[in-house]
């Protein structure tokens, strides 16, 4: 007896694993864990967003500066005369019981001059930026728990000092979407993938897979400034636009039989953000070539950038806000680049790679009429002490010209965006090791961001695990003395 043949719809996975002997299925399971472009989803949106916040917001986008390994706040911004004075002695109240065994109080090796009207105080291995202290705001009391790199860089990025929560850009883009939807919302810029943690400073987590950072390289050396050489897969010469709209638009009517066929069944976020990743690579295709390509602008203005991957990265961070990206994020250089153990006079050279862009960039977004809507924030995950290393136990012990550590007190700045230009906030003791007059914690400093771009801190939430999470943790309060 012949039955007669019954047609039922089949799901995204079933016609995955059945087309091509199962092949579709593995090349989409490549593609989960690539860090391509993230397009933003209609299904993700923060339900906070159906109330108004209460109060205006004053940016739009953010850019950060991350000046990975560790900036010594004494060296740089925070200037104290007091260690001249009492170079090569012990520290008082004896030895500061850090990371690693450390001498007597040094003195910083760099001189410091006064700039601007506000009279600002500023290390001669940061002269552009001394130009620019009026319309910057110095914090000086910031302060996190742990002295290592690991958690002071996850706590920097995601508001926790452990893996597995989503980044402050993924938070953002959660939260107000992207104003270009042919762009990545949020972008990360390196010469290499950063470690020492990498991926997850700017992943998503537990948010949909939408919200996690693009990372481009910003590399200079032997690459040229094509941006089809910083791009993977930017381009595809055997396989044009059309073609690949045919593909995209087959894997939507899989997803709509999947929907009809399985009411109500649980969604598929992992999947789902996969096809959406595949339509923002899509549409980058047009606009992703244009914008990564810095050889458009004026000889003055590359110029004014300097040479070398941080200038790259800062005017690829002016461009892409340009066009409505809300994220940027760049950091120095893979590994911990501004960890000077050994010698703090290597903050010559890592100073002057990032000076003359991060000055550029102020400039250049004034010029573009983005300052008062973008908030640039720069620093490192934790600052350096005032007394001298001593070498580690397998050298002997023998001193050092470095700095360890220090998360009791060290310096972020900020500009742009509804900060207050000109100003400095909080100190150090007369050393420059611990915070001592208004604490902030890095809590405080995502607070203050989020409540510029006109979100609540409080109620940017989203429930996971059976409890509510947000970047702040439990804590952070707004600084209000900083904002405009």
């Amino acid at each position: 007896m012949r039955h007669k043949p019954t047609h039922q719809p089949i799901t995204r996975r079933e016609a995955l694993c059945k087309m091509g002997a199962g092949f579709g299925m593995l090349s989409l399971a490549s593609l989960l864990g690539d860090t391509i472009a993230r397009a933003d989803a209609p299904s993700d949106k923060a339900s906070w967003m159906i109330q108004e916040p209460g109060f205006k917001p004053r940016a739009k986008h953010v850019i950060f500066l991350f000046m990975n390994g560790g900036l010594s706040q004494i060296d740089s911004f925070d200037h104290k005369p007091v260690l001249e004075k009492y170079h090569g002695q012990p520290m008082p109240g004896g030895d500061l019981q850090h990371e690693r065994k450390t001498g007597s109080l040094m003195k910083s090796p760099f001189s410091f001059k006064k700039y601007g009207q506000s009279g600002k105080e500023v290390s001669e291995i940061f002269p552009h930026l001394g130009e620019c202290v009026d319309d910057m705001c110095f914090v000086h009391s910031v302060f996190t728990e742990i002295p290592n790199h690991e958690p002071a860089l996850l706590m920097m990025n995601t508001g926790a000092n452990f893996a597995g929560r989503p980044s402050m850009g993924s938070w953002m883009t959660y939260g107000l979407g992207s104003e270009n939807k042919n762009l990545p919302g949020f972008v990360v810029l390196c010469p290499e993938v950063p470690t020492t943690v990498g991926p997850p400073l700017w992943g998503s987590a537990f948010l949909s897979a939408v919200h996690q950072g693009t990372y481009v390289s910003d590399k200079v050396d032997k690459v040229d400034f094509d941006p089809k050489a910083l791009i993977a897969n930017i381009h595809n010469d055997g396989f044009d636009l059309k073609d690949q709209r045919k593909e995209l638009d087959l894997l939507e009517q899989l997803d709509q039989l999947n929907m009809k066929s399985a009411p109500g069944a649980a969604h598929d976020s992992q999947l789902e953000a996969t096809i959406g990743a595949m339509e923002t690579a899509y549409r980058m295709q047009t606009e992703a070539p244009d914008v990564f390509d810095v050889r458009k602008e004026s000889d003055a203005v590359l110029k004014m950038y300097g040479e070398g991957s941080t200038a790259r990265g800062c005017l690829t961070a002016a461009r892409l806000i340009e066009r409505g990206v809300r994220v940027v994020q760049i950091y120095y250089a893979k590994g911990d680049p501004w960890d000077h153990h050994f010698d703090i006079e290597m903050h010559r050279r890592t100073a002057h790679d990032s000076d003359q862009p991060f000055a550029a960039l102020i400039k250049d977004l004034k010029a573009r009429g983005l300052f008062e809507d973008t908030i640039i924030v720069a620093g490192s995950e934790f600052g350096r002490t005032p007394v001298v290393e001593m070498g580690s136990g397998f050298n002997g012990g023998q001193t050092h010209n470095g700095r360890d550590h220090n998360p009791h007190g060290f310096t972020m700045w900020l500009a742009g965006g509804g900060i207050k230009p000109g100003f400095t906030y909080g100190a150090t003791d007369e050393f420059g090791w611990k915070a001592i007059d208004k604490p902030v914690h890095v809590h405080d400093i995502h607070a203050t961001i989020l409540y510029l771009l006109g979100i609540d801190h409080t109620k940017l939430t989203y429930r996971y695990s059976g409890r509510d999470y947000r970047l702040t943790d439990v804590s952070g309060n707004v600084i209000h003395d900083i904002i405009a």
